[in-house]
């Protein structure tokens, strides 16, 4: 019976070892834990699965993803903590987390910094996107590359957003954005940060008036039971971050680091082909759920920001970064 005891206690140990070693070597095959919070018909998750491939047939087997979504090893926070001590390998998050960890993404936050889709996109792909990748490894966090996340808008339970004047005295929810909250300010509305995961119940119980998201994910947390009024101002273009711990690719070799990172770029062009789809799928299926989609005229909210712009005109790195952005255009 002892023997026993000790057999499975061992294999207990073994199986949590596994479990929680975010980089294994096992028989010649190295491999990487990626943890995030999406559910696994996102579009993200689709091109994490799709850059798993890649690197499995570049390696021709001897690297591989092990990929656990839905927030299976934590929150976005959590995760991107796991990455700083080394037992994680890569996350996805949001650029405005990255705020407060690397100043150039506070970018990303500034409304209306891209004129276009096109625009962003020559942007991230340019050497000003490189540069914002590697922005965080002072913090461990080394950028991989960034996925489309769209434009934001404004979606609201009792009244649409034709114009900046009717955010005034709205509690809008917020991610914990310095840039987020300034420019929620700048239309004249109240800022209130909540975590994703409250945001349903917060606008359920009436903590706040309304929110500001992409279609996709307005309409995968189903949002729009709530919230009857969708307005497309698309005030924000803030990409996801394909992060991965610094601790963990150091300790890559130079063949590995060679696979990862070019079957993340690979993977860039897929996710921008399946976000552009759920984009345009997830506005229809709104709209049959009973959803008012407004198409409101963006140049009285471009003109309400610029007092942000003038706040830059101080810090010498980003106005001459947002100055770089306007010359893409």
């Amino acid at each position: 019976m002892k023997r026993i005891r000790f057999l499975i206690s061992t294999l207990i140990s073994v199986s949590f070892l596994l479990l929680n070693s975010s980089c294994i070597e096992r028989e010649n095959v190295t491999v990487l834990k990626l943890a995030h919070g999406l559910d696994r018909s996102h579009s993200v998750h689709k091109a994490m699965e799709y850059m798993a491939e890649q690197v499995h047939k570049k390696s021709d087997g001897h690297m591989r993803i092990d990929i656990y979504p839905s927030g299976q090893l934590g929150s976005e926070r959590e995760n991107v903590e796991m990455l700083q001590i080394g037992s994680l390998a890569i996350t996805k998050v949001s650029a405005a987390i990255m705020e407060g960890f690397a100043p150039s993404y506070k970018i990303f936050g500034i409304p209306y910094i891209f004129s276009s889709s096109q625009h962003a996109h020559r942007v991230l792909d340019s050497e000003i996107g490189k540069e914002i990748l590697q922005d965080g490894e002072d913090f461990w966090l080394r950028g991989l590359a960034f996925y489309d996340a769209g434009s934001r808008s404004f979606y609201t339970k009792d009244k649409p957003i034709e114009h900046p004047d009717d955010l005034r005295g709205l509690k809008i929810r917020v991610m914990q954005s310095p840039s987020a909250v300034a420019m929620i300010r700048a239309f004249g509305g109240s800022p209130t940060p909540i975590s994703w995961g409250e945001l349903y119940t917060a606008l359920q119980g009436g903590v706040v008036d309304g929110a500001e998201n992409n279609p996709p994910s307005f309409f995968l947390s189903y949002h729009y039971e709530v919230c009857r009024y969708y307005s497309i101002n698309e005030h924000s273009t803030i990409p996801d971050v394909l992060l991965m711990s610094t601790k963990i690719w150091n300790g890559l070799t130079e063949q590995e680091q060679k696979w990862l990172q070019e079957a993340a770029n690979e993977s860039v062009p897929y996710q921008r082909k399946l976000w552009k789809e759920s984009e345009s799928q997830s506005l229809q299926l709104a709209e049959e759920a009973g959803v008012k989609i407004i198409y409101p005229d963006k140049a009285p909210f471009i003109e309400r920001v610029q007092s942000i712009y003038e706040q830059y005109k101080e810090d010498e790195r980003t106005y001459n970064l947002i100055n770089r952005i306007r010359e893409l255009e």
